[in-house]
């Protein structure tokens, strides 16, 4: 059997999976810290051994495209685009909010309702987009400053579910009755299985060569305290 490999590093958490018609096979993961350096080859190898095993093919590499964290979105990229270039196959990048979206539409659907997948970006701000319950865009990413008007047109009609590591800051600002929150979202990449297959059934594969994330802003170097 043909398998994709799909990568996410996109925020702290650090996980790879391995899918076949969008079931996952293998998965490891680690809620332990940004530790994707020390982690992320680890666990694609553990992936490819277990190919080996199988003696199965590896068919497209999917990986979690942004927006998110800098270092991490360059960590999971580049070792996404070297697994291409060296097994000669098609990378597939999947929006990191999307894939928040869909899977919190298919574990909890509610017809009628809108959801807003949210990552950290400090402070008040995140870096958020708007979805209806069929998965498709309502309103496109954007780097968010939360304050009680940030949402309140959609939440003046629409019942809208917040969550992402960037909701939890935001319960005490957006008050709305409608407004429900779900705890302990986290990108995945096993939740990357149904969308990267859908895109590499369709051919849309990214110019390995040339492909970087989506950073939504410019990195911002900062100078360690000790160091001022």
């Amino acid at each position: 059997m043909s398998y994709l490999l799909c990568i996410e590093t996109s925020t702290a958490v650090c996980s790879v999976a391995l899918s076949v018609k969008e079931e996952v096979c293998f998965e490891r993961v680690s809620f332990d810290g940004p530790s994707h350096a020390a982690l992320l080859g680890v666990f694609v190898e553990e992936a490819l051994e277990w190919l080996r095993r199988e003696a199965s093919a590896l068919v497209a590499v999917a990986v979690s495209s942004g927006p998110g964290s800098y270092t991490g979105l360059r960590i999971g990229v580049s070792l996404a685009k070297g697994l291409c270039l060296g097994y000669g196959i098609p990378l597939v990048s999947v929006p990191t909010l999307e894939l928040l979206a869909s899977a919190v539409i298919r574990r909890a659907p509610a017809p009628g309702a809108l959801y807003c997948p949210m990552l950290d970006a400090r402070r008040m701000e995140v870096y958020a987009a708007v979805f209806d319950s069929a998965c498709q865009p309502v309103r496109p990413v954007a780097a968010d400053i939360v304050t009680p008007a940030t949402y309140a047109s959609l939440l003046a009609s629409h019942t809208v579910c917040f969550f992402g590591d960037g909701a939890a800051k935001c319960k005490d600002v957006i008050t709305s009755p409608r407004a429900l929150f779900v705890d302990d979202v986290h990108p995945l990449a096993r939740d990357m299985a149904p969308l990267a297959a859908k895109l590499f059934r369709a051919g849309k594969f990214e110019d390995t060569a040339y492909f970087e994330p989506f950073y939504l802003k410019e990195f911002m170097p900062t100078t360690a305290r000790n160091k001022i």
